[in-house]
């Protein structure tokens, strides 16, 4: 049982933030459900439609898009391993482990600060401020579904 939730954790981690979108009249209405499908199937070309970049503005994001998921990749595996810490102990966890587990749950979030400080920053000096400011809302959107399902299958430590 606790091997297929670690699997399960894994493969939430590893599939980039698994999401998809919706719009209705109104505009960019983001349905969080159809976000999560959107992006699990193509995420790249959910975030080349949602933006609507010219080839010249496509030429200084995507390196900025590849380099920034990289990071996000690593964020994810280092959270797994994390994770499966907690899960994958089958008794109480000492005060010194979850001391640890926490630290370095807390560091792991710090790097993805600084991620996005760092992507923030190239995205507005590569595209303009709007562009810029719907790709880092979409993928908050994408980090918030992906870290909702990750929640809803860690068990509390004991």
């Amino acid at each position: 049982m606790k091997k297929s939730i670690i699997a399960v954790l894994i493969a939430i981690v590893s599939a980039g933030a698994p999401a998809a979108f919706g719009q209705d009249n109104k505009g960019d209405i983001i349905d969080m459900q159809a976000l999560r499908a959107a992006v699990k199937t193509d995420k790249k070309a959910f975030i080349a439609t949602k933006l609507q970049l010219t080839p010249a503005e496509e030429k200084k994001f995507w390196p900025i898009y590849d380099a920034y998921q990289r990071a996000i990749d690593l964020s994810n595996r280092k959270r797994a391993l994390v994770v499966e810490a907690v899960v994958g102990k089958d008794q109480d966890l000492s005060n010194a482990y979850a001391r640890n587990l926490a630290i370095e749950a807390l560091a792991n979030d710090e790097a993805e600060i600084r991620a996005r400080r760092a992507l923030q920053t190239r995205l507005m000096k590569a595209l303009p401020p709007i562009k810029a400011a719907r790709y880092l809302q979409l993928e908050s959107k994408i980090r918030a579904v992906q870290d909702y399902d990750i929640a809803s299958i860690i068990p509390l430590v004991r």
